[in-house]
């Protein structure tokens, strides 16, 4: 098995990667900050948001403040695990000859 076989297959879109580096610097961040700092509409974020928290990399809370619902975000001990990792093999496929 080679370095680009151990690479994280949850992290191959530019999104999910953006979103777990917001996440891995920040404790909750939410919709409205992620959109904003990624650039991608809604659909997009709900969509791989969703991906990531069935593989258990991020936590997902949903609350009301006032009347107006939020949505938040951060990682789970898992999931910054698994970034860990995938960071690591990406390195050493950089560095390799």
């Amino acid at each position: 098995m080679g370095i680009i076989d151990k690479l994280n297959k949850n992290f191959e879109s530019r999104v999910r990667l953006g979103i777990m580096s917001i996440l891995m610097v920040n404790d909750w961040v939410d919709f409205t900050e992620m959109k904003a700092l990624l650039n991608i509409t809604d659909g997009n974020l709900a969509s791989h948001s969703t991906a990531l928290e069935k593989s258990e990399y991020i936590e997902i809370k949903k609350e009301f403040v006032g009347k107006k619902p939020k949505t938040s975000y951060r990682v789970t001990n898992i999931g910054r695990l698994a970034f860990k990792e995938h960071l690591n093999f990406l390195e050493k496929l950089i560095n390799s000859k």
